[in-house]
Parts: structure tokens; C-alpha cells; sequence
């Protein structure tokens, strides 16, 4: 590595690793002024490329599939990538999403002054994933899920894509104010008590603190969607009662994807509702608890899976 930077994490070769939990990432090294990265997305995951058009003409990214069956949702169209075969989204205006339908590896070639400080700082973030993971399993995988669908929805309001980031990592860290909440309150089996609700509330609002004062800068960036995730379209939600367009488009799109994965998961004090219950929750709580236009394209994303929701 011809670089001065402090890594975290190496693998048994010594190269700087990053494991994602749906994904590991290898930082092969530098040549030719290009960072090299060797990803491992596992099978049933997704990757989704968004290459910064504000960004200098010259930076290079391009992703090779090197082994496993990946299908892309490339130029309009969803199809398969092929082993070989290179894609530059530094020539393409749109989200590139790849989805694993076997474990994959595919090489990245990114411009040294755009990757490495991103892949130091997903290092750092992995940090915070991980205590998450610690605290409560089920939040860890939750968080993931959230992620995932939450990104699917904003694509599919062919949304501006310079914005991706601030909800991957809003929706990822929505619940990460449940740090501070202790885990007799978070896992109770039963209703919780009033002061006990007033607590488990609270994490809307402490984990838009940690996420302000976090040591990655660009973090913050998503900290009203982490503060806003729990208020409803007409006003009855928390912590301040917004209503109706006060509230941000990403934070309605967790919202609805948020409570879709609560409704048809198990829980210590619930069992899961069918999948079409949850559906018609939805359907029934558009323009009352959620964006109707976030409903809508949630509602679409999952009539075109195949298996909406895993």
C-alpha cells in the first residue's frame, strides 16, 4: 500500500478487510493510481453503485465479476452479469444495483482519492454495526433489511441518487439511539409502562445525537431520518408531531419499510404477522400513519420480487 493510512481491520495476507455482514471487502492495493478491492457479496445480497456526477470527469469506477451468478438492474433493464464482463458507472447517470443469486466476488477499480476514504470509514461505521449486532441480534439484521429496501424504494421513486448515501446509512443506523436503551425495556415480553415507553422513545432522539456527533463527518448528514423514522403522515407520531410533508421523504420511506419488517418478524412480546396482513396494514395506513407515495413504491418494489421479502 502506498498510502499512510491506519486501517483497523487486515485479513491473514495483511490486506486492510472489511466485513459488512451481507458483504466482505478486501483492499488488494494501488496500481496505476487505482484502488483495487476484491468484494465478496454474499448470496441473496444486493450492491448498489451510485457513481457522483459532480465528481471530476476523470475518476474511474468500474466493478468485474470474477465468479458466482449476479443479476444487475443496468439501463433499464434487469438481466444478467456476466462472468468477465465489466460495468463503468462512471459513464452511467443511474443507481447500478447487483444482486447475488449464488455468493459472488467482483473486482473494483476506483480512483484511489474517492475509495479509500470511504472503505476507512465503512471500517469505522462496522464498529457501530457491530455493537448493535451485540446488543440484539435481531436489530442487526433488522437494520440490514431496512437498508436494503429502503434504497430499493427510493430508486424505484427514480430519486435523486447524489442523496443514496445519507439513506443507507440513515436507514441502517435508524435504531441506533436502542444503544441506549436498556435491554430488560428493549426485550420485555410484555406492554411496557409509561415511563418505560417514554424511554424506548427516546431512541429517535439520542440516536440522531450520536449520529451528529459521530466521528465519520458524513454520518451526520443522516440524522433527521434517524430522528424522524417513528412520526406518522397525520401528525400522531414522535418526537415532535410532524405531519404530512414535514416530514422528509426518507424518513417516510424507513418509516413504512421499518414497520413492514416489525409486523412479519417475531419478537419477544410478538409473533409475526402473515405477510398479506401486513400488506393490507400498510395499504390501511396510507395517508393516516404513512406517505402514500412512500406506500406505493414499497407496495411495487415487492409486487416485482419474485421473493419480496427475506
Amino acid at each position: 500500500m502506498s498510502n499512510n493510512r491506519s486501517y483497523s481491520n487486515y485479513d491473514e495476507n495483511g490486506y486492510p478487510e472489511l466485513h459488512l455482514g451481507y458483504a466482505d471487502v478486501i483492499l488488494l492495493g494501488q496500481w496505476d493510481g487505482l484502488s483495487n478491492a476484491l468484494y465478496s457479496l454474499h448470496e441473496g445480497e444486493n450492491l448498489w453503485v451510485q457513481f457522483n456526477l459532480d465528481a471530476d470527469a476523470e475518476i474511474v469506477e468500474t466493478y468485474t465479476l470474477l465468479k458466482g451468478t449476479v443479476e444487475i438492474q443496468y439501463e433499464g433493464k434487469r438481466r444478467n452479469f456476466h462472468l468477465g464482463e465489466t460495468i463503468d458507472a462512471s459513464q452511467y447517470e443511474k443507481t447500478i444495483s447487483f444482486h447475488a443469486e449464488s455468493d459472488a466476488e467482483i473486482l473494483i477499480k476506483t480512483t484511489v482519492e474517492i475509495f479509500e476514504p470511504g472503505f476507512f470509514e465503512s471500517q469505522v461505521l462496522q464498529e457501530e454495526a457491530d455493537a448493535i449486532e451485540k446488543l440484539d441480534g435481531y436489530t442487526y439484521m433488522h437494520c440490514n433489511r431496512i437498508k436494503n429496501y429502503s434504497i430499493e424504494v427510493w430508486t424505484e421513486l427514480d430519486m435523486p441518487k447524489r442523496f443514496l448515501q445519507t439513506l443507507r446509512w440513515g436507514a441502517y443506523f435508524h435504531d441506533i439511539g436502542k444503544l441506549s436503551v436498556p435491554l430488560e425495556i428493549l426485550n420485555k415480553p410484555g406492554p411496557l409502562t409509561a415511563e418505560e415507553w417514554q424511554i424506548m422513545k427516546a431512541h429517535t432522539t439520542e440516536g440522531a445525537k450520536m449520529i451528529r456527533n459521530h466521528k465519520v463527518d458524513m454520518l451526520s448528514k443522516s440524522a433527521f431520518i434517524v430522528e424522524q423514522h417513528h412520526e406518522r403522515y397525520d401528525g400522531k407520531g414522535y418526537p415532535y408531531g410532524l405531519k404530512g410533508e414535514e416530514i422528509s421523504l426518507e424518513a417516510s420511506i424507513v418509516s413504512v419499510v421499518d414497520s413492514f419488517d416489525a409486523m412479519t418478524t417475531d419478537r419477544a412480546y410478538k409473533k409475526a404477522l402473515p405477510i398479506k396482513d401486513a400488506l393490507q396494514e400498510l395499504v390501511e395506513g396510507r395517508g393516516t400513519q404513512f406517505n402514500p407515495k412512500a406506500v406505493d413504491a414499497f407496495l411495487s418494489v415487492l409486487a416485482k420480487r419474485k421473493n419480496p421479502w427475506k
